[in-house]
């Protein structure tokens, strides 16, 4: 059975910090790249960070580089997404996906809920 379950997700004020966990299990995790996606109430969804299969590349988002921080433990089938200085636009739903570059079969959580508010 393949599973991705994002966790950490929670209310939090302004300035404040989270981090994110996405485990996966029921697939070779090492094979494939991490995505962080977010979605807002009435927004498209978007891509805020992004890490290759053994974490040599990375990118971010404009809108949160520098406050942002992907990582992965491939040992554990982990990726972790290290958010610092909340702002209320980072507020919303943020998804794993787990992406295999071969084939682009990728595997989705189900979302955890942010919310940055005073």
């Amino acid at each position: 059975q393949v599973q991705v379950v994002e966790s950490g997700g929670d209310l939090v004020q302004p300035g404040g910090s989270l981090r994110l966990s996405c485990t996966a299990s029921g697939f070779t995790f090492s094979m494939y790249a991490i995505r962080w996606y977010r979605q807002a109430p009435g927004k498209e969804r978007e891509l805020v960070a992004g890490i290759a299969n053994f974490g040599g590349t990375t990118y971010y988002a404009e809108s949160v580089k520098g406050r942002f921080a992907i990582s992965r433990d491939n040992a554990k089938s982990t990726s972790y997404l290290q958010m610092h200085s909340l702002k209320p636009e980072d507020t919303a739903v943020y998804y794993c996906n787990a992406i295999y570059g071969g084939s682009n079969r990728d595997y989705w959580g189900q979302g955890t809920q942010v919310t940055v508010s005073s």
